[in-house]
């Protein structure tokens, strides 16, 4: 007896926090990546694949080593030779490692990239967030205007309007490697007077990355904040003037917004802009999506010193907010069922089907030798536009009937002679 037959409870499941999408889900996947990449490309954007393993290093030293996802959140292991390797958590780094590597800058001053593929992140898994995750990363590397801050995020808030997704757009800014330091240095004591009162987390965050202590969720200590020093009391004038200008780009594009001035984000590498795309259907994972400037980011991987700004969205969130807002991918459908009777018929209609197929139709066919109501049936599941219904005696004929599943009118059609011939017949004949 093996070791599985003891186990008569035994079942195969995924991981928990990793989930199957299925076909029907994946309807709504296509639809989200055919809106967002029509979009990307209309504001002259590219897409680029980077892998899912990286070095450890890359991540620490560009998500930062205090933050949550390195210390707790990250799949790490060894490989063959020792060295420490990493599921990418987030696509930024990934990104512009790549654009470093092969040296992007030289062929174009300013990139427009993006990529989608799946995360990973070891932590518990709630509404809308799991273990392997989707995101869609954009980033814009090579120009520190504003206006270009703006132009980005008109593009994310473009992206949900056309999912038909009311959100709300949320912006700060925090600062440059110039004046954050008073800032940190004024929200340090702060903190200290806290002491005592304040959540275990947000204890252990006052010591290492105190920043990130503002985006706490817990009710007691955001009441304790509102006393809290503000960033944007502190921007240096060069840092004032982008934010103004940065503003002032979305009022030209007539995108409302509101400036929350606690609002940090989680990763170390933003300077500057800041913001994110919030909704009140998904809990406490309000964030569909999020970004900032990175500028500093690309020199500190070991590239020239160019700034960066971008954004990411994740797909769970979204296909989750467009199920609640009844946004979802219709049922597919296809063009033509062939319901063929008999052996001779399933062969005349596998070289017809194949044919169709080729020349750009969506078809399909019984190969189980179903009677004509099952297989009738079956065209109807397939959201089928027309049916054709061949046997021996339309084979003697030589014609078929050809039925519009919507209207049910019937038609009688040649069946093919010459098969070219009949296949652009009929391609034409369905297609109009």
């Amino acid at each position: 007896m093996s070791r599985y037959d003891e186990d008569t409870d035994l079942s195969v499941k995924a991981l928990k926090g990793f989930k199957d999408i299925l076909p029907d889900e994946v309807r709504t996947w296509q639809m989200v990546e055919r809106i967002a990449r029509d979009i990307f490309h209309r504001f002259g954007f590219s897409e680029i694949k980077v892998p899912i393993l990286e070095k450890t290093e890359l991540f620490s030293r560009s998500i930062g080593e205090a933050t949550d996802i390195v210390e707790k959140e990250m799949y790490t292991f060894e490989d063959r030779n020792g060295a420490l390797i990493t599921m990418r958590p987030e696509g930024t780094a990934s990104l512009l490692r790549a654009f470093i590597e092969h040296g992007l800058h030289v062929q174009r001053p300013v990139q427009r990239l993006y990529t989608m593929g799946p995360m990973f992140r070891h932590e518990r898994p709630q509404k809308g967030r799991l273990r392997q995750f989707h995101q869609m990363s954009v980033e814009v590397v090579g120009s520190e205007n504003p206006k270009v801050d703006a132009e980005v995020i008109a593009m994310a808030h473009l992206l949900l309007n056309e999912l038909g997704l009311s959100v709300s757009l949320e912006i700060n800014s925090l600062g440059c490697r110039s004046c954050r330091p008073l800032f940190n240095n004024r929200l340090v004591e702060f903190l200290k007077e806290c002491s005592g009162r304040l959540c275990p987390d947000c204890e252990r965050r006052r010591h290492t990355n105190p920043l990130r202590v503002l985006d706490c969720k817990n009710e007691n200590c955001r009441s304790l904040f509102d006393k809290a020093p503000l960033i944007l009391d502190h921007l240096c004038d060069q840092c004032r003037d982008h934010f103004a200008d940065m503003e002032n780009g979305l009022k030209l594009l007539d995108i409302p917004y509101l400036v929350n001035p606690f609002m940090v984000r989680g990763l170390d590498y933003y300077t500057r802009t800041t913001f994110e795309l919030v909704t009140d259907a998904l809990g406490s994972q309000s964030a569909v999506g999020a970004g900032g400037r990175y500028d500093g980011l690309i020199k500190d991987l070991g590239g020239p010193d160019i700034p960066g700004i971008g954004f990411a969205m994740g797909m769970e969130r979204l296909v989750l907010l467009m199920s609640q807002q009844q946004k979802e991918a219709g049922a597919t459908s296809i063009d033509l069922f062939v319901a063929a009777l008999g052996k001779a018929a399933q062969e005349t209609a596998f070289k017809m089907v194949h044919g169709l197929r080729v020349n750009g139709l969506q078809v399909a066919m019984d190969h189980e030798g179903r009677s004509l109501k099952s297989q009738m049936k079956q065209a109807g599941r397939l959201n089928s536009r027309y049916t054709l219904i061949i046997g021996d005696d339309e084979l003697e004929k030589g014609e078929g009937t050809l039925r519009n599943m919507e209207s049910r009118d019937q038609a009688s059609v040649s069946l093919p002679g010459d098969l070219d011939e009949w296949t652009g017949k009929m391609v034409e004949m369905i297609s109009s």
